[in-house]
């Protein structure tokens, strides 16, 4: 058993990557081009920057969150939260991908961009369960001195994660719009009071 500060360092530099990298996706009008134009041209990718940006930094606020409650470390958990960062790095290109398809994209296109996108964070919701599941089964990785059964009702939500975003991103193929607005609106669920569990001493 180790203590957590190189894991959370380690996911903290993975998350301000991922979320610095989106920036790469929007493109930057040639000086021979209208700019006006040009700009509203790009509002797919603008869109897709802040659904993703948002999306990622409150990820990591939640994940900051967990690891408020998480005291220790092992070889099991490290490994599981490198598969969760896995995903976490990949989303930029989906990102570009489906800014891309819906700025000038077949419709079968904007659909499959769509659903790689919110399959992304499908796999993401996945696994950030995964991390709290392995961290809390017999509280092997908590700190002393928490409300378990009041963390087991905060972390009910959690499990909506995986089948939420796995409707959105199957609604891609009725519109692939109406997925991504859904998934900008899941961003401000988890931004909602008790939508993570919260260190609550024990009574």
């Amino acid at each position: 058993m180790t203590d957590t500060s190189r894991l959370e360092t380690f996911c903290d530099g993975v998350f301000a990557i991922a979320i610095t990298l989106l920036v790469l996706g929007i493109r930057v009008p040639d000086p021979s081009e209208n700019l006006g134009a040009a700009l509203v041209h790009e509002w797919p990718t603008f869109l897709a920057y802040l659904i993703s940006f948002v999306t990622l930094g409150i990820m990591w606020v939640n994940h900051h969150r967990l690891f408020a409650l998480i005291e220790r470390s092992n070889p099991t958990f490290a490994y599981i939260n490198v598969w969760f960062l896995l995903f976490v790095a990949f989303v930029p290109y989906p990102t570009e991908l489906m800014a891309t398809q819906l700025a000038g994209g077949s419709d079968a296109g904007r659909t499959l961009a769509m659903l790689l996108y919110g399959g992304t964070f499908v796999a993401i919701a996945i696994m950030f369960n995964a991390i709290w599941l392995y961290a809390a089964s017999g509280a092997r990785l908590l700190r002393p001195g928490l409300d378990l059964e009041a963390l087991k009702v905060g972390a009910r939500r959690f499990s909506i994660g995986p089948p939420g975003y796995l409707i959105i991103t199957l609604l891609a193929v009725v519109n692939p719009y109406i997925s991504l607005a859904l998934v900008g609106l899941a961003a401000v669920y988890w931004m909602l009071p008790g939508s993570a569990p919260d260190p609550a001493p024990r009574s």
